[in-house]
């Protein structure tokens, strides 16, 4: 069955060979010429069926079931495979005409794929290795030489203003769905890992056939995570001259060049296609262009034809090659570099002898004295989108637009208060161009079509109504100095940027992260602020530029708390990476932050105006203390100034997302059940605590106490350590320093950390002899150890518990939120081992809310894993004002109506997990 949806026709096995294998890296697809062969008419707008006999194992495309017998129903343009009986009640239509069937069109986000195995939404095959792109947004999976023949019909998460919606609709993605998939309508399996069968919307993941997801209401609820959803009719971005990827801010690593991302040699092209026997199977390869700008690119379709084949059947081929509608009789072939057209019956008969045989054609479409426009409304109505309009010669867009406003009963209104829009809806970019009112609507549509055919596929129209609404971009600018004054920060931006303040005002200053945010009043400025920001930078540091959308306060529904999303992808290997690209799925991308681009503080300025959010740290114990420290330094901008905090642990240690029930590190659980879980947790409180760190020379030469460095400020959440434990972490921190590349698994991470610490086991450090230690104004002695751990969690070293569990009076039982550190003491690497085995604990010194440590000696130290050498002086340890609001996973079971609502199988293991 693993290679079920590969028929082969026993008449014309190559034939059917080219239609059906999976497309390899850096070959076109060669389109075989039809001949004389009948059609088969269905409900399924666009496509071209054939019969073909099966030889082996097939499932149906429109119902996902098993086709018995030998014969099968083949559409030559997108390798749409169904049964007979299927043909009657067909809904899917072919990717020849996707393009009219989009609502709203929006730009996809294509980057390269996973490893997982997909099925192209193009041309229906299997997409394999480095060839296969994905949308970092919705669920589209294309070949890269598909991807110039998909379109914008990507998921719309926000407002943009050029067109509007009145329903939030379903969005409808075909395939990828796992054969466990049921149907919102008829409840039978719906999906197939071996075929693109089955819909599923992607907001709110209910999943239907082919034939039944039109008898689901259109309207979409958005599903079981409505309540921590940031809805698009709620978030608002003018992104005229920004792509997606900076909208969404994907870094562009991830972004792939797709204008024409199959050009390959063309000569290299023609010889890895041909067939060794082609001469002898009588059959010939013509390149084909589909317009001037694919001939100036090199970006051609081969096509194969047989020695006596009509014009009109190689014009067919030709269209199905570069997935156009239409009827052959409508284009003819051009010779390449020349005015001369196919019209002979016979390709050889026309090309001559192999010495002046031309190959390279150009696919165009005939003159026409009139014909049929569909123009769409750019305003919300009920009913159909479009009304078609008769052009001819004469036809101006004001006739045009007169026509559109009577058929659409605005007769009434004047012309002059709209415009036609141009909209280009390639899978890239969505480009909108207004025409003039006196520009010719025929000779627009024939210079389209001699540009591209393919665009002109992908081109519409809509009627707009003249409206000029303010224009604000908002930008974060990040990487400035910290802790300067609002006059040396409008300086600097001014003189780095070279900003027009008539267009560009500060709207926020985050001194303490070196950060501005500013709004733009010009999209052309907004466009040149963002990339020379990118190329700037400031005291050698490379400025950031993040584009931040505006949230809605007034449409958040009562009982909406969204959910504010960090990942670290460099944490946890791919899997940060992963989760990334889950949660963009899962909810709306622009709540969504890659904290490696620009840190957590342009995530918290999206939402400084909620008036509850909660948030979600994907990463290690570091991540969530970068989180926290950002979170405590701009809290003052915040409305909701302490939003609960979960974690899905990516690090190695994950101590504090161990005692917070969130598991010793993520293992490809489903992000689904995460978030359900997020959304169903509790919230706990937790001390944070503040190290002042006093570098001062204490020795006896030193009386005078001089500074050996300037006094800095740290923040603690899970421990302090020094000594032996704090030494470990330097070496295992330089390690990864030198060779980073090697630190991708959790399992490598404790095997480096096992290597260190037996080269550290013959250490002696007698710690008692260069610290003093003072809890709460009491002088403590200090037995003979080599390490000092400070706890303010009852969790170290992943997972062993360093305090112990037995009853002590002299202490109280450790908690998370009573204000009280406990001090411990190791003796050794030894120690610190039979430690993590659980065979002893550590050795319990004191419990207080406020340290004093002297220490004589340089020794190193570590917070929450983060290790340095720190020279002789003070360290003062003391609570960080008031507690932070965690949430800790909850204990009960998910409800079963919140199964009922994910209909026991989330959208992401519908898509094949994370």
């Amino acid at each position: 069955m693993a290679d079920s949806g590969r028929p082969r026709s026993a008449a014309d096995p190559d034939a059917a060979d080219s239609r059906t294998a999976s497309p390899q890296p850096g070959k076109k697809r060669t389109q075989q010429s039809p001949g004389l062969r009948p059609r088969y008419h269905s409900s399924g707008p666009g496509h071209c069926f054939r019969k073909v006999t099966l030889t082996k194992p097939t499932f149906c495309h429109s119902c996902s079931d098993f086709i018995w017998g030998l014969i099968g129903f083949l559409c030559e343009v997108c390798n749409f495979m169904c049964h007979e009986k299927c043909l009657k009640t067909l809904r899917t239509v072919c990717s020849c005409v996707t393009p009219a069937m989009i609502q709203v069109p929006v730009a996809h986000c294509l980057g390269p794929a996973g490893h997982k195995k997909r099925v192209c939404c193009v041309c229906r095959k299997q997409t394999e290795g480095n060839a296969a792109l994905r949308c970092e947004v919705c669920e589209l999976h294309v070949h890269a030489d598909c991807a110039a023949f998909s379109c914008a019909d990507c998921r719309r998460c926000h407002l943009d203003g050029a067109v509007e919606q009145d329903l939030f609709h379903h969005h409808w993605r075909e395939g990828n769905l796992p054969s466990g998939a049921r149907c919102e309508v008829c409840r039978r399996s719906c999906g197939s890992s071996d075929v693109l069968a089955g819909m599923r919307c992607e907001w709110c993941g209910i999943t239907s056939h082919a034939s039944c997801y039109l008898s689901v209401p259109p309207e979409c609820i958005v599903g079981r995570l409505r309540g921590m959803l940031l809805h698009p009719s709620c978030v608002r971005l003018q992104s005229r001259n920004f792509s997606k990827m900076h909208c969404y801010r994907i870094t562009e690593s991830c972004s792939h060049e797709l204008d024409f991302s199959d050009e390959v040699d063309p000569c290299a092209a023609t010889s890895k296609d041909a067939p060794p026997a082609a001469a002898e199977l009588g059959k010939q390869f013509l390149k084909v262009f589909d317009g001037d700008d694919a001939a100036k690119r090199g970006f051609f379709r081969l096509v194969s034809t047989s020695r006596a084949t009509r014009s009109e059947e190689v014009v067919e081929a030709s269209l199905r090659a570069f997935y156009l509608p239409g009827e052959p009789q409508d284009f003819e072939l051009c010779e390449s570099g020349g005015l001369q057209c196919l019209h002979s019956d016979d390709v050889l008969n026309r090309n001559g002898g192999p010495d002046n045989r031309s190959d390279a054609w150009l696919l165009r479409a005939k003159p026409r004295q009139a014909e049929v426009v569909r123009v769409h409304a750019g305003w919300p109505r009920s009913g159909d989108t479009f009304v078609s309009v008769s052009v001819s010669a004469s036809s101006t867009v004001e006739s045009v637009l007169t026509e559109v406003l009577t058929q659409l009963h605005r007769q009434d209104e004047d012309v002059a208060n709209f415009s036609l829009m141009e909209v280009y809806m390639s899978s890239k970019q969505v480009q909108r161009l207004t025409l003039t009112p006196q520009e010719r609507i025929l000779e627009k549509l024939q210079e389209i079509r001699k540009v591209s055919l393919r665009q002109m596929n992908q081109t519409r129209f809509y009627a707009v109504e003249n409206r000029k609404s303010p224009v604000q971009v908002n930008l974060l600018i990040g990487g400035l100095p910290p802790l300067l004054a609002k006059e040396e920060y409008v300086q600097m931006i001014q003189e780095t940027l070279a900003i027009k303040s008539h267009l560009v005002s500060i709207s926020h200053i985050y001194s303490s992260q070196g950060a501005v945010a500013l709004q733009i009043s010009c999209f052309s400025e907004a466009e040149r602020i963002y990339m020379l920001a990118k190329d700037s930078s400031v005291n050698n540091k490379p400025l950031t530029s993040v584009v931040i959308p505006e949230i809605m306060i007034n449409k958040l529904g009562d009982d909406v708390c969204p959910l504010l999303v960090f990942v670290n992808p460099k944490s946890g290997g791919l899997k940060g990476r992963e989760l990334l690209y889950s949660f963009r799925k899962l909810l709306n991308p622009h709540q969504v932050f890659d904290i490696s681009n620009g840190g957590p503080l342009a995530g918290l300025h999206a939402f400084r105006e909620l008036p509850r959010f909660r948030v979600l740290v994907c990463g290690g114990d570091g991540t969530v203390g970068w989180v926290l420290g950002v979170l405590e330094a701009v809290r003052h901008h915040l409305v909701c100034r302490e939003p609960p905090i979960g974690i899905v642990p990516l690090g190695t240690g994950n101590d504090l997302a161990r005692i917070l029930r969130w598991g010793p590190g993520y293992s490809g659980e489903d992000p689904h059940h995460i978030l359900v879980s997020v959304d169903e947790a509790d919230v706990v409180l937790m001390d944070r605590w503040t190290i002042l760190l006093d570098a001062q020379d204490i020795s006896e030469d030193g009386k005078d106490n001089g500074f050996l460095e300037p006094p800095k400020i740290v923040q603690m959440n899970n421990y302090f350590g020094l000594g032996i434990d704090a030494e470990l972490s330097l070496d295992f921190h330089q390690a990864r320093e030198d060779e980073p590349d090697k630190f991708t698994s959790r399992f490598h991470n404790k095997g480096v950390y096992v290597k260190v610490g037996l080269q550290k086991i013959s250490a002696t450090r007698s710690l008692h002899k260069i610290l003093q230690l003072q809890v709460d104004a009491v002088n403590v002695p200090l037995p003979n150890i080599e390490g000092l751990i400070f706890l303010n969690i009852p969790s170290w070293g992943s997972g062993a518990d360093l305090w112990g569990s037995e009853v002590d009076g002299r202490y109280g039982k450790p908690s998370i939120d009573d204000g009280l550190l406990e001090v411990v003491g190791v003796t050794g690497v030894v120690h610190m081992g039979q430690v993590q085995g659980g065979l002893r604990s550590g050795i319990r010194i004191a419990q207080g809310n406020y340290i004093r440590l002297t220490v004589n000696k340089p020794i190193p130290v570590q917070v929450d894993g983060e290790p340095w050498i720190q020279p002789p002086g003070h360290i003062i340890i003391s609570a960080a004002g008031p507690k932070v609001r965690m949430l800790r996973k909850s204990k009960q079971k998910q409800k079963k109506s919140a199964a009922r609502d994910g209909r026991s199988e989330s959208p992401s293991s519908r898509n094949g997990g994370h």
